[in-house]
């Protein structure tokens, strides 16, 4: 696992062995950036539930100026940090150790782009995204991108925002969602 693209691409990313998180591969990874960006200028990114941190990494890497990390399992937090210290722009980042409905109620908003990859998909992805709404942490224009396996159905609305790109990738497909 690397960063793909921009100011930190070609580093390593270290990942958590075993099956406690489920890093996205670089495929899909470049994948998601194809689809909403490739690259941005300047804004905020949230990443829930976030594992390693490549996926929030790879967003500042590509032009964000802030990304807002939320990872409730002690060992990914390390992980996260290592990954954070390799692009020497630790300023860029900012770390929530606990679950992402803690986070969420100490979090300021907006958010540009929203990335959620959570363990129990479906029931999880729906309620994230009315909660992020209600606490107006998303911003007019934001983009919400989903990570889950291929069989997960998303609803085509939930609140505001309804499906703008969908795609799968082997096992995985991508869900953007817009307002």
């Amino acid at each position: 696992m690397k960063v793909i693209a921009g100011q930190f691409r070609g580093r390593p990313l270290v990942t958590l062995e075993g099956k406690t998180t489920r890093p996205t591969s670089d495929k899909v990874k470049g994948a998601i950036f194809s689809m909403i960006g490739p690259f941005f200028d300047g804004g905020r990114v949230l990443d829930l539930f976030s594992g390693s941190g490549g996926l929030g990494i790879e967003a500042v890497s590509r032009g964000m100026s802030e990304a807002v990390l939320v990872e409730r399992d002690h060992r990914a937090q390390k992980v996260i940090q290592a990954n954070i210290k390799m692009t020497k722009a630790e300023n860029q980042f900012k770390l929530f150790k606990m679950d992402a409905k803690r986070a969420m109620a100490q979090l300021v908003g907006p958010f540009d782009l929203v990335l959620i990859d959570p363990p129990y998909a479906k029931e999880e992805i729906v309620k994230t995204i009315i909660a992020l709404e209600e606490l107006h942490l998303l911003s007019k224009n934001v983009m919400i991108v989903c990570e889950t396996d291929k069989a997960v159905l998303l609803p085509e609305e939930i609140s505001a925002f309804g499906i703008w790109k969908q795609k799968s990738y082997g096992i995985s497909k991508v869900t953007v969602y817009v307002r």
